[in-house]
């Protein structure tokens, strides 16, 4: 079978400069492409072109007759009035999906998806739902290939790994621009790397992302063995030109044409391989206090949905928190309660004395109507870094931008542009305190593989909300994790708290289906019937006898932990403090898990009924 897509030296730019040249590659039945490359390198523009929407400015591409191409862009739009269940009709329409197959497709879409109510407006959704329904609307057309626009940029994490699964499972060939790497390992089957450092301005790797990491390194040692082989070669021809070599013989004459080749090989790998990248860090104060933000039996309530209660956590100097959870869970609402911005509906919050707190907004507001100079620069001409004076095109440098870009309106920025520039304005900032929510969106891999290390060198503390679970891994020192269903407990990583999630899921759904059963019984019982007593197994009734003894030892172990935690000498001691902190929501846990335990077997056996 003929591929869906043959891309043959394509090539585009934007006025004088341009994206990509002489580009190739196809696209089979069952790829996965994980498409990656520096911000401008025009990954966006080459879906685009994926989608027929924007031609190539010189080469060519095919596509299979009858191919089907659904394509979801960055930032998803619905029409004003449309419903979930309007948008997918729509989608139907345009694919003309017969009616047999209609309700039954729709049903199950969104269904899959996680939806339930049809009826909602679209463009009222969250931006993850938008993103889901979005990505339902192009799968319901039945697409041979699915191309798919930073997809995880508005999901959540359980957004993610719905996506994860749905495109592992599925029968379409599919290419993904992401910098999600968790995302790229766990889906793709091949790689593709547009960059200006490759000959072809493109590098495919058959494999995972890590094997094309690998790949990778082998390709730039090589080239860099090229480059210097290279350079003396050519260094040596300019020697013998230098030696007066006259041009009288066929012979001279074809090394003279020899070494000016050579220079201009070494001339064009050069501008190749010339690459910056953004220099970020953070400006941290000097502050000795060691705990920092203290909450106690914080709750918070918007209306009559409670987002968390009774928190009880204490951000501690160096300590660096991946905050997690759902969407709509209120990790951005806890981040404007550490800000201050907001208040608790119940508890207490306690901040150090003059504790500087530097908050990253996931809106992102900039105003568009400045030039990038004084976005940088909002003072004049410099600014003032780490108590040195940095003039605005050294700084704008620093960002990746050139000095023709200063007087550019902010409104032509790309999305991963302006998020330099608003990390730019968020370094001029000394912090005891960093909170950052989604600060990820828009960055290529390369400048988020900086901002990691910059927030590892950071001497403050953090509070980091990403969705980007590798950042997570990678930053965090602890986790704090909201269910949200108003609970809320702390980690040691992320894989603690995916198995803390899974297990609450479980209970909720146990305890759904217990509730429905118990509704269906009474509603067939008759009123003098009695209920029939359950008699404990010979294992049950064991654990039953032991279990008072189990709970008084599990209280003492609280009492321990709870004693140690507010021991003066683990105060001051952060490390031993997040620690203690730690084994004393575990005993928490677990006596709260042998509660559970006692009432389900007092029920069981009868002696709960009182």
């Amino acid at each position: 079978m003929p591929p869906i897509i043959n891309a043959q030296e394509i090539s585009k730019a934007f006025g004088s400069s341009p994206l990509f040249q002489n580009v190739s590659f196809i696209v089979s039945e069952g790829d996965r492409i994980g498409l990656i490359g520096p911000n401008g390198s025009g990954k966006s523009t080459l879906l685009r072109m994926l989608a027929g929407e924007v031609d190539p400015d010189d080469g060519e591409i095919a596509f299979r007759k009858r191919v089907r191409v659904s394509y979801v862009e960055q930032d998803s739009k619905f029409k004003a009035g449309a419903t979930v269940r309007s948008v997918i009709e729509d989608a139907l329409d345009r694919a003309a999906i017969a009616g047999s197959e209609r309700a039954s497709r729709l049903s199950e879409s969104l269904g899959r998806a996680g939806f339930e109510d049809f009826a909602v407006d679209a463009a009222a959704l969250s931006g993850g739902w938008q993103k889901r329904l979005a990505v339902v609307e192009a799968l319901v057309q039945a697409p041979d290939i699915l191309l798919l626009d930073e997809p995880t940029n508005h999901l959540d994490l359980a957004g993610i790994e719905w996506l994860e699964t749905l495109l592992q499972q599925a029968s379409f060939a599919s290419v993904l621009v992401s910098h999600d790497r968790y995302f790229l390992e766990n889906v793709a089957t091949d790689m593709m790397e547009l960059n200006r450092i490759y000959p072809d301005g493109a590098l495919r790797v058959r494999g995972s992302y890590s094997t094309f990491l690998g790949k990778k390194e082998e390709f730039l040692h090589a080239q860099s063995r090229r480059h210097e082989a290279l350079e003396n070669l050519v260094h040596n021809e300019i020697e013998w030109l230098r030696r007066g070599a006259k041009a009288r013989t066929r012979k001279s004459k074809a090394r003279i044409d020899k070494a000016n080749e050579l220079m201009g090989e070494l001339a064009d790998l050069n501008n190749r391989t010339r690459t910056a990248t953004a220099q970020i860090d953070f400006t941290a104060s000097d502050r000795k206090t060691k705990r920092l933000v203290e909450l106690e039996d914080v709750s918070y309530k918007i209306g009559d949905r409670t987002l968390f209660e009774r928190l009880n956590f204490i951000l501690a100097a160096g300590m660096r928190v991946g905050l997690v959870g759902p969407n709509g869970s209120g990790k951005t609402t806890l981040l404007r309660l550490l800000r201050g911005e907001l208040a608790p509906s119940g508890g207490e919050i306690r901040r150090a004395e003059w504790l500087r707190i530097v908050y990253f907004d996931q809106s992102r507001v900039l105003d568009t109507n400045l030039t990038l100079r004084r976005a940088l620069a909002p003072e004049g001409d410099s600014v003032i870094y780490q108590d040195r004076v940095i003039h605005v095109a050294s700084w704008a440098a620093r960002f990746l931008f050139t000095g023709e870009q200063l007087n550019q309106p902010v409104e032509r920025l790309s999305g991963g542009e302006r998020a330099r520039v608003l990390i730019a304005q968020l370094m001029l900032q000394s912090a005891d305190v960093l909170l950052l929510d989604e600060p990820t969106n828009d960055l290529d891999i390369a400048t988020l593989e900086i901002l990691e290390e910059s927030l590892l060198e950071f001497r403050g503390s953090l509070v980091l909300v990403t969705h980007d679970r590798y950042m997570l891994d990678r930053v965090s020192t602890i986790v704090l994790g909201l269910d949200g269903q108003g609970g809320a407990e702390s980690f040691a990583d992320y894989s603690q708290w995916e198995e803390w999630q899974k297990e609450r899921k479980q209970q909720y759904s146990a305890k759904s289906k217990s509730e429905k059963a118990s509704a269906g019984e009474s509603a067939v019982r008759k009123p003098s019937a009695a209920p029939a007593k359950r008699r404990l197994s010979y294992l049950e009734a064991r654990e039953y006898a032991t279990i008072e003894q189990r709970l008084a030892e599990a209280e003492k172990i609280s009492r321990d932990k709870q004693a140690q935690l507010e021991d003066p000498a683990i105060a001051t001691d952060a490390a031993r403090l997040v620690a203690a902190q730690a084994e004393l929501e575990a005993a928490q846990r677990d006596l709260e898990k042998l509660y559970d335990r006692w009432a389900e077997l007092e029920e069981k056996g009868g002696w709960g009924g009182g």
